[in-house]
């Protein structure tokens, strides 16, 4: 059910309330750090966090001048055409490394450690990734998280941004959150109750990014508030994807750098590689669904009732609906894509009122009637039509096929690492199992161990 504009404000107050808690409780927990690894993780969701609030706020403001804009006779219509929202999903990321040969092959130099996450914001919805440490060792970055984005648009722009921080760095312990500043952005509209926590919030938050004019946010470098003293997260790289973007497979994707010496840099080649597919509803969904009459030849006698299903870039003609729900054929298959002109034409002498189905010129039987059984159905399935073919066009290549969207996996606590990613590796020998279980051999032995490349270790 479609919710009113005062409804969708509310949640969206609902939603910031939420992270505003999530803040303070981060808060609290960065401050009880004890830990490196505890100290890293809560930082990074606390980055989240405030990146999140700001978000939403910037939408609420959206809204509010979407919703005067309407008062005053200024806003969008019913009669806007709007195309359909779908699903998008960022998967299998990687970013490779360029380290140099004596700190790669010959193992030289000090040791280079930060822990690294990819943040991804898509309008006012954002995900991040799990930390990843890195070292010399790696070649490449990798992020397996699948991150999926829900009903968005063809118009949508996602924004991929990495993050790093030095892993060796000792870091003060984290003061308490900044105290409340009165602020004129949100005016007095919010009560108050939860204005007073929300504009403690958009405080707190706009110390690790600026909010702009037109409700956005812009991140500089240094994204640490000055009350967290904790570990400091700064933009490694970014870039922007599109729907021109979008392909089924795997596909490598540029990278703008923002920074190139200091403590948290990585050796970035300047790419990443990722899965970016879209998945718009009008092709995984029936659009619509009913009897209708269609001419299939150029005989105007031949005609034949059947029951429709409009989905993909098809218009499925069955004998029932109780075949069109079983695993059967379709009797007939009328493609249907952006290419396609949908009008009503003349009234026919039998049949009435009829849509007009034309496909592109180059095509044979490039031109299909229609009709409903009851004129009153005449205007719906028109309206669908012409409907689907715009999501289509707006769409673009994401019609093609349907792009397979892998499930986001579920996250599992990770034990903490201490040191180089290949001296916290037990190394287990199958000639050496027991009874009890395999016995793994001390890392105090430097002559078991030898690193080789792409991070994999071999025993001598």
């Amino acid at each position: 059910m479609q919710l009113s504009r005062p409804q969708q404000e509310e949640r969206v107050l609902q939603q910031i309330e939420r992270e505003v808690r999530m803040q303070e409780g981060a808060y609290k927990l960065l401050a009880a750090c004890s830990r490196r690894d505890q100290a890293l993780e809560v930082s990074k969701s606390l980055l989240t966090c405030n990146a999140r609030i700001l978000a939403l706020l910037g939408q609420l403001q959206r809204m509010r001048r979407a919703r005067i804009l309407e008062r005053e006779g200024h806003g969008k219509t019913s009669e806007d055409a709007e195309p359909c929202t779908g699903k998008v999903s960022l998967s299998d990321l990687r970013i490779p490394l360029m380290w140099k040969d004596s700190e790669y092959f010959k193992n030289k130099g000090e040791l280079h450690r930060c822990a690294v996450f990819c943040l991804l914001q898509c309008g006012s919805d954002i995900h991040d990734t799990d930390l990843v440490m890195v070292d010399r060792t790696l070649t490449d970055i990798c992020f397996e998280d699948a991150v999926v984005f829900d009903k968005v648009g063809p118009g949508f722009s996602l924004r991929v941004e990495f993050y790093s921080c030095c892993a060796a760095e000792d870091f003060p312990p984290a003061a308490p959150a900044p105290a409340p500043r009165r602020m004129s952005f949100l005016g007095g509209s919010l009560g108050r109750s939860s204005g007073k926590k929300i504009r403690a919030a958009f405080e707190s938050a706009s110390a690790c990014g600026s909010v702009c004019p037109g409700g956005g946010t812009a991140r500089p470098g240094h994204v640490s508030p000055p009350s967290a003293l904790g570990p400091k997260y700064n933009l490694l790289a970014q870039t922007t994807l599109t729907i021109e973007h979008v392909r089924e497979g795997f596909k490598t994707h540029d990278l703008t750098l923002s920074a190139t010496d200091s403590p948290f840099w990585l050796p970035l080649f300047g790419n990443m590689c990722c899965r970016f597919v879209a998945q718009p509803l009008c092709m995984t969904q029936p659009v619509m669904r009913g009897q209708l009459k269609i001419k299939l030849e150029d005989d105007a006698d031949r005609w034949g009732n059947f029951y429709c299903v409009l989905k993909g870039q098809t218009l499925l003609c069955y004998r029932s609906g109780e075949d069109s729900e079983s695993e059967d054929e379709p009797l007939h298959v009328i493609p249907i894509t952006k290419d396609t002109t949908v009008c009503t034409s003349e009234s026919h002498p039998v049949h009435g009122l009829q849509i007009s189905i034309r496909m592109q010129p180059d095509r044979e039987n490039a031109t299909y009637a229609a009709a409903t059984q009851n004129a009153e159905d005449l205007p719906g399935w028109n309206k669908a039509l012409q409907q689907h073919v715009y999501n289509l066009s707006q769409w673009k290549r994401c019609c093609d096929e349907v792009m397979k969207i892998e499930a986001p996996r579920s996250r599992k606590p990770k034990t903490a690492r201490q040191g180089s990613l290949f001296h916290e590796m037990a190394i287990s020998h199958p000639d050496r199992d027991t009874a009890a279980g395999r016995r793994l051999l001390p890392f105090s032995s430097p002559a078991v161990f030898r690193p080789g490349r792409n991070g994999q270790e071999h025993d001598e």
